[in-house]
C-alpha cells in the first residue's frame, strides 16, 4: 500500500513542500528512512539527524520546513501526523468473522455475525459482543460481559463477569479485567474476604496494556472513561475512577476508591495512595508516590534522582538527620532572640500536609 504526498497532505490537513506525486509506503526514522518512506521531527534532540535524512518526506512544524533537505509535509503537531499516517500505512489486519472451531461459546451468548472469535476463545452465558469485534486467540469472557462495536481483544485477555466494555477499545494480552478487588475484613488476627460485587465500566476509545489489571468494585463499580490510555503492568485497585483522556505509564499502582481526573498524565512507576482525588489536568512525573489529593491543576514530583553512590548514601544518611537539625535550627533562633512565641516543637519543617 502506497499514498502519493499530495494525497496525504490533503488527507491530514498539511501544507506540502516537494512533488505531489512522489510516493511512499512506510515510516521509519530520521536516520533509516529511504526514499519511499515518512518520518517525522518532533523532539528537538533528533534535529541533528534532519539535514542528513533520506526520507520521501519529514513531518515538521512550520518552522523547521526551510532545514528539511527534500520534501516536507509541514503541519502544527508533527507527532500527531505521523502517528495518524502510520495507521493509514501500517493498518492492522483485518479478522475473518465468525467463530473457530475450537471456540467454546454459550448458546445464549449474542455474538454480532461481524465479529471475529478467535481459536480457543471462551464466552460464557449472557455475553453480548458487537459489531467487528475480534476476540483473540485463547481470550476468556465471563458470563454477562458486554464488548462494544470495533473493540479488540489481542490475546490471552480475561473478562470476569458482568464487566462492560465500550466501543474501539483495545486490550493487550495478559490483560485482566474485573478480578476481585484486595477486600479483607480483620477479625480475631484472621482475614475474611469481603465479597466484592461491583464490577468495571469502560468507555470508548481506551487501551489497556498488557498485563494490566483493573480490579472490579468492592459495591459500587471500577470506572475507566473516555479515552483513557494504561500502558503495561499498571494494577488498578477496586472502586478506582479514571476520567477521561488520561494517560498512565508502565508500572503504576493506583489504591482502591482513588479518584483521577480527566487529562491527567501519570509518569511510570507512581504509587498512588487510596481514598483521595486527583483533580483534572495533573502531571505526576515517574516514581513519585501521591499521598494526599492534589487539588491545583499543574506539575507534581517526589522520589530523588539518581547520583553516586557514595554520594547518595552521605545524603540519605543526612535525610535521617534533618528533623534533629532542624530543632537545633530553632533552638539557636530562640537563643538569638528570634522566639515567635510558639511552641518550638509545634511547626517544624515536614509537618505541613500533602498537597
Amino acid at each position: 500500500m502506497s499514498f502519493t504526498l499530495g494525497e496525504l497532505a490533503v488527507r491530514f490537513g498539511c501544507s506540502l513542500k516537494g512533488d505531489p506525486d512522489a510516493r511512499v509506503s512506510r515510516v521509519t526514522t530520521l536516520e533509516d528512512a529511504g526514499p519511499d518512506a515518512v518520518t517525522f521531527l518532533a523532539n528537538p534532540k533528533y534535529r541533528r539527524y534532519l539535514s542528513q535524512t533520506r526520507a520521501g518526506a519529514v513531518i515538521v512544524e512550520p518552522r523547521l520546513a526551510d532545514a528539511c533537505p527534500g520534501a516536507a509535509l509541514i503541519g502544527p503537531n508533527p507527532y500527531a501526523t505521523y502517528a495518524r499516517i502510520a495507521a493509514l500505512l501500517h493498518p492492522v489486519p483485518a479478522a475473518d468473522p465468525g467463530v473457530h472451531p475450537s471456540a467454546v461459546v454459550d448458546a445464549s451468548a449474542q455474538i454480532d455475525p461481524t465479529a471475529a472469535i478467535g481459536p480457543r476463545v471462551v464466552i460464557e452465558a449472557g455475553v453480548v459482543v458487537g459489531p467487528r469485534a475480534v476476540i483473540g486467540p485463547g481470550c476468556v469472557v465471563m458470563r454477562g460481559t458486554r464488548i462494544g462495536a470495533d473493540t479488540r481483544l489481542v490475546a490471552n485477555v480475561t473478562l470476569c463477569h458482568d464487566v462492560s466494555l465500550g466501543e474501539r477499545c483495545l486490550l493487550h494480552p495478559g490483560a485482566v479485567i474485573g478480578a476481585d478487588g484486595f477486600g479483607l475484613a480483620p477479625d480475631r488476627g484472621e482475614w475474611l474476604k469481603v465479597p466484592q460485587i461491583g464490577s468495571v465500566r469502560i468507555g470508548n476509545d481506551v487501551e489497556v496494556g498488557a498485563s494490566t489489571t483493573i480490579d472490579r468494585g468492592a459495591i459500587e463499580d471500577t470506572v475507566i472513561g473516555d479515552g483513557v490510555k494504561l500502558d503495561n503492568q499498571i494494577q488498578i485497585a477496586h472502586n478506582v475512577r479514571i476520567g477521561a483522556h488520561t494517560a498512565i505509564a508502565g508500572c503504576v499502582g493506583i489504591s482502591g476508591s482513588a479518584v483521577i481526573g480527566q487529562r491527567c498524565m501519570i509518569g511510570g512507576m507512581v504509587g498512588v495512595a487510596g481514598h483521595l482525588t486527583i483533580c483534572d489536568d495533573v502531571v505526576v512525573t515517574g516514581k513519585s508516590f501521591v499521598s494526599g489529593s492534589i487539588r491545583k491543576p499543574g506539575y507534581y514530583s517526589s522520589g530523588l534522582p539518581i547520583d553516586e553512590t557514595a554520594r547518595f548514601r552521605k545524603n540519605a544518611a543526612r535525610f535521617n538527620q534533618l528533623d534533629d537539625m532542624a530543632r537545633q535550627v530553632r533552638r539557636l533562633r530562640r537563643g538569638a532572640g528570634e522566639s515567635t512565641g510558639k511552641d518550638e516543637e509545634a511547626d517544624l519543617p515536614g509537618d505541613e500536609p500533602s498537597p
